[in-house]
């Protein structure tokens, strides 16, 4: 086994070396970076996923966008706001284009919110509070609320990607293909956007070529002629294709060679704390879960099994050993900068010694402990097997036998998303991360993570397991309606004190951002690790 994959690295590197060494000479300002996993889709809908919104943003564009400090920026919409409390407008701009000439109007957006909204689309929690959608001319278009929405622009910046209603429409494309079957159509692995680069060749698993967009309407910042995408599994073998100069940019460096890159004269690491907390979740919906050992009854709807496997987990031990101490513990689903985090109650409880979390376990029915599969992707979150084989570890000294099923990431989606019927996906006990880059509010993660899953509102969309609570449910539900700040702000710290003493989920730690680029690389790091290519420069 270790020499098959010895040799499948070298070969591996032996391809990115030749695809380097030609693409280098032909094209001038080529830009190669890596990942460890592939964009799963060309279609900005097929997932809420935030690597593929943040590679599609380069080839689409939002309404609104974010500009580098977070803040909400013009984008194809150069102005926007409310008319009444349920009304908004967006005023689009005039003169632009989509990739091949066609020209940019309010039919486009008319049709992507809805084909956002619709089909097999991953988007619909952004749109739990919208009644209509209409065109008022061909540069504005107006959405009427259910109910005040002061969050609606913020929702859709830089999320809710603008898409050809002709290009669509001609490539039998209109509604967006469905993840959950993995259903495919031709904007799968084609695209039509208005954004400052184009899609020039697709092969998935391999690689994806971009070419810069003469027409864009926007300031070009970037010197790139053509940039080159590709997918490298393997850690070593990403990293030795950037020290050797192969690729350019690695944009995610695993923590055990952060120290030796930041060493090397001729590489820089980026690093800073991103707004995404991993943690781990239970299938609390089930009566009976579909990967354990145990049967008629689901042993993570008890508060007390829940409790026992939160404080069994050495959140410390796992930063400092799996992630080499580029992470920092969380004991919420937010992060300091995110409106709402309440910082008195990021304090995680003590861990329990091995008999006491038995004991709770005994407690709850289980004095035997017993067994479960543990879902986690191994490409998408740094060091996510890892750490699993981490908790694995840690559970199985109180009884707890998990068996770790380690995928890539759009096999570990497929499972784990939520049926078309809203009932829950193939998981029982899963690890996940989310960013509430959405809003930049905590109410993204009460009304995408913990409200009870409801598939006519689309509330609980990423809710996996199901967990749910009427109280919260109440308290989310104002909370997004709320324009008192004072009234605000005292019910978020009520329902985060809801969901953290009922061990809602497990929150390990807040990931950090780290990037690697050759020194002749100049680009910007945001805090919600997007990767604009717009401000990429090679010298």
């Amino acid at each position: 086994m270790k020499g098959d994959l010895r040799r499948w690295a070298l070969a591996a590197a032996a391809t990115l070396m030749l695809a380097a060494g030609a693409m280098s000479g032909a094209y001038g300002k080529t830009f190669k970076w890596a990942n460890a996993g592939d964009v799963s889709s060309m279609d900005p809908y097929y997932r809420n996923e935030t690597f593929l919104l943040a590679f599609m943003e380069n080839i689409y564009e939002p309404l609104v966008r974010r500009d580098r400090n977070l803040g909400l920026e013009p984008a194809l919409a150069v102005k926007w706001g409310q008319t009444s409390p349920t009304t908004w407008f967006f005023d689009l701009r005039p003169g632009v284009k989509f990739h091949d000439g066609t020209p940019f109007t309010a039919d486009d957006v008319v049709f992507s919110l809805e084909r956002a909204n619709s089909g097999g689309s991953n988007m619909k929690s952004y749109f739990t509070s919208v009644k209509e959608v209409r065109k008022v001319n061909d540069l504005r278009v107006e959405v009427e609320t259910k109910y005040p929405d002061p969050l609606l622009a913020s929702k859709w910046a830089s999320n809710i990607l603008i898409m050809s209603r002709a290009w669509a429409e001609k490539n039998n494309a209109a509604v967006a293909a469905d993840a959950t079957k993995n259903e495919e159509n031709f904007a799968s692995r084609h695209a039509m956007g208005t954004g400052p680069f184009m899609l020039r060749e697709r092969k998935a698993g391999e690689k994806t070529v971009l070419a810069p967009n003469p027409h864009w309407w926007d300031e070009e910042v970037h010197n790139l002629t053509e940039v080159i995408f590709m997918p490298v599994p393997n850690p070593a073998t990403r990293v030795a294709a950037l020290r050797s100069g192969d690729i350019d940019m690695i944009y995610e460096v695993p923590p055990q060679d952060v120290e030796s890159l930041a060493r090397d004269p001729n590489i820089k690491v980026i690093e800073g704390p991103e707004i995404r907390v991993v943690f781990l979740g239970f299938d609390q919906e089930r009566d009976e879960l579909v990967a354990s050992n145990v049967k008629g009854r689901n042993p993570f709807k008890d508060r007390r099994v829940r409790e026992a496997i939160y404080r069994s987990i050495d959140v410390n031990a796992i930063i400092r050993v799996v992630m080499r101490g580029h992470a920092y513990p969380a004991a919420l689903l937010v992060t300091p900068g995110i409106n709402g985090y309440v910082e008195a109650l990021n304090k995680r409880p003590p861990l329990l010694k091995p008999e006491e979390a038995k004991k709770l376990l005994a407690d709850a029915g289980y004095p035997d402990g017993f067994e479960v599969r543990l879902d986690c992707p191994n490409d998408r979150y740094v060091n996510d097997e890892k750490i699993c084989q981490a908790v694995v570890s840690m559970l199985a000294r109180i009884g707890i036998k998990v068996n770790l099923a380690a995928q890539t990431r759009s096999l570990f989606f497929a499972r784990l998303v939520r049926k078309p019927d809203n009932s829950p996906g193939d998981v029982s006990f899963f690890l996940l991360a989310w960013s509430p880059s959405i809003t930049y509010d905590v109410h993204n993660v009460f009304e995408a993570l913990l409200h009870t899953p409801d598939r006519q509102t689309g509330k609980g969309a990423f809710n996996m397991g199901g967990y749910s609570n009427k109280a919260l449910d109440q308290l989310i539900d104002r909370i997004e309606q709320e324009t008192d700040k004072a009234k605000r702000d005292a019910m978020i710290v009520e329902a985060t004190k809801i969901y953290t003493e009922d061990f809602a989920y497990v929150p390990l730690h807040q990931q950090a951002v780290i990037w690697a680029a050759r020194k002749n690389i100049a680009l910007f790091q945001p805090a919600d690790n997007r990767f604009p290519l717009r401000f990429v420069v090679v010298k």
